[in-house]
C-alpha cells in the first residue's frame, strides 16, 4: 500500500486517535511472522488477541504451541508449558516499548505514544500507516521503528523492525 501524507478533510493523528479511542474493545485473530537472523527460516505463530481498554492486552498463541501473554497495566504474565512467569515491564524496557506501541495505538492514547515515539501518519481514514520511531537513543539501538497500518478504527498490521535486523509482522483480522 503506497501512502503519501494526507491531512485533507481533517485527517491527522488526533483524528485517528479519536477513532481508535471510540472503537469498542474486542477480539481478533492474528498471524505473526518473525524473521530472526540466527534462524534459517521465519517463525510463524497464530492465535487470538484481546484488548480491554485502556491497558489490558492478551495474546493467546494457539499455533504452533500454546502460550498466553497478558499485559495488565505495568505487569506481564507469561504462561507456557504449565509454567507461569510474572514480570514488571519497568524491568524490561525493550519489551515494554513494543507492548506500549500496540497498546497505546489500540487505546488511541496519543500522549502515551508520544512519550516514547515520534509519530508519522500517512494515508487517509480508508488506509492509514502510523510510523513510530523511538525518541530515546538507547531504545533506538533495540527498535528502529514500529509501523501500524489499518483502515478506519481497525488495526490490521503491526510491523516491528529491530536495530539488529530482526523483524516481525503481525496481521490482525477481526472475526
Amino acid at each position: 500500500m503506497a501512502l503519501a501524507p494526507s491531512f485533507a478533510a481533517g485527517w491527522d493523528v488526533e483524528t485517528l486517535m479519536a477513532l481508535l479511542r471510540a472503537h469498542p474493545p474486542g477480539r481478533a485473530h492474528f498471524v505473526e511472522t518473525k524473521e530472526v537472523s540466527i534462524l534459517d527460516r521465519p517463525l510463524e505463530s497464530s492465535g487470538e488477541l484481546v484488548f480491554t481498554p485502556p491497558d489490558r492486552l492478551e495474546k493467546h498463541v494457539t499455533s504452533p504451541g500454546d502460550e498466553r501473554l497478558v499485559v495488565d497495566r505495568d505487569r506481564l504474565v507469561i504462561q507456557r508449558q504449565g509454567r507461569r512467569q510474572e514480570l514488571a515491564l519497568a524491568d524490561y524496557p525493550q519489551v515494554a516499548v513494543l507492548i506500549e506501541s500496540i497498546r497505546g495505538t489500540l487505546a488511541g492514547d496519543r500522549a502515551a505514544l508520544e512519550r516514547t515515539y515520534t509519530l508519522e501518519l500517512a494515508g487517509d481514514a480508508q488506509g492509514w500507516r502510523l510510523v513510530l520511531r523511538p525518541r530515546d537513543a538507547a531504545l533506538a539501538k533495540l527498535v528502529t521503528q514500529v509501523t501500524i497500518e489499518g483502515s478506519q478504527a481497525e488495526v490490521q498490521r503491526v510491523a516491528i523492525e529491530q536495530a539488529d535486523g530482526d523483524r516481525s509482522l503481525m496481521r490482525i483480522v477481526r472475526p
